[in-house]
C-alpha cells in the first residue's frame, strides 16, 4: 500500500487544510454537522493526515489530557472507505503515543462506529452523548507501557 502519514500543528500548512477538506467533506456534507461545531478548538492539537498514494484519505487529530490523548475527528472520505486507512492512521497514532510514554488514548466514537474502535482494542466508558446532534460514547485504550 502506498501511505504516508504526516502530522501538523501549523494551522497554515498544506496538511492541516487537506485535514480540513476531509473533515469539511465528511462531517459537514455528509454528516450535516454545523461547520461552526466542527472548527471547534482547532488551535492546539496535532492533525493529522493519511495520504494514499499522494491524495489526502483520512485524517484524525490528537490533544494531550491528563495523562492521555484525545483522539477527535477520524474521518476518511467515502471513496477510501472500506480500504482500512483509518486502521493504519489510529495505529501510528497509538505507536506515537507509546513513544511519548501517554498511559491511555480516549475518543468520543459516533455510536455507528464502536464496532471498528471495539476491533482495535477501545472499550465503552460511561453513558452515550449527543455530539453536534450524533449519538456517541465514550471509548478508550489503555496503553501498557514497558519499562526499559
Amino acid at each position: 500500500m502506498e501511505i504516508e502519514i504526516k502530522a501538523t500543528k501549523d494551522l497554515a500548512s498544506q496538511i492541516y487544510q487537506d485535514a480540513l477538506m476531509i473533515r469539511k467533506e465528511v462531517f459537514v456534507k455528509e454528516q450535516g454537522v454545523d461547520m461552526a461545531l466542527e472548527l471547534d478548538g482547532e488551535l492546539g492539537p496535532t492533525h493529522y493526515v493519511l495520504y494514499y498514494k499522494g491524495k489526502p484519505a483520512a485524517t484524525a487529530r490528537t490533544s494531550f489530557e491528563q495523562a492521555g490523548w484525545h483522539i477527535q475527528r477520524v474521518a476518511t472520505l467515502k471513496s477510501y472507505r472500506k480500504l482500512g486507512l483509518a486502521k493504519h492512521l489510529l495505529s501510528k497514532i497509538e505507536e506515537e503515543a507509546r513513544q511519548s510514554k501517554v498511559a491511555y488514548l480516549t475518543l468520543g466514537a459516533q455510536d455507528s462506529a464502536q464496532g471498528f474502535y471495539t476491533k482495535l482494542g477501545y472499550q465503552v466508558v460511561g453513558a452515550g452523548f449527543l455530539d453536534a446532534g450524533i449519538a456517541h460514547h465514550r471509548m478508550d485504550k489503555s496503553l501498557q507501557i514497558k519499562e526499559n
